[in-house]
């Protein structure tokens, strides 16, 4: 499945999957999430539109998988 603009709660759900959680509130309409396995912290905008296939490329690297695993 190629990479495409996600919504909001298309992004959390497929981060929960690899072990994120609600961290904290971050600057603006963003949020923070952690997996406390390594401590890695994705930020998420939290907006109505639709995330930007380019903020979701770099939600991918940061939770570490490839964009084929993250999109299934």
């Amino acid at each position: 499945m190629p990479l495409r603009s996600m919504s909001y709660n298309e992004v959390i759900t497929r981060i929960k999957r690899y072990g994120f959680r609600f961290y904290r509130q971050g600057k603006g309409s963003h949020e923070l999430w952690a997996r406390d396995e390594d401590g890695k912290v994705v930020p998420v905008p939290r907006t109505s539109k639709d995330i930007k296939k380019g903020t979701v490329r770099a939600i991918i690297r940061i939770v570490g998988v490839s964009v084929k695993e993250f999109m299934e």
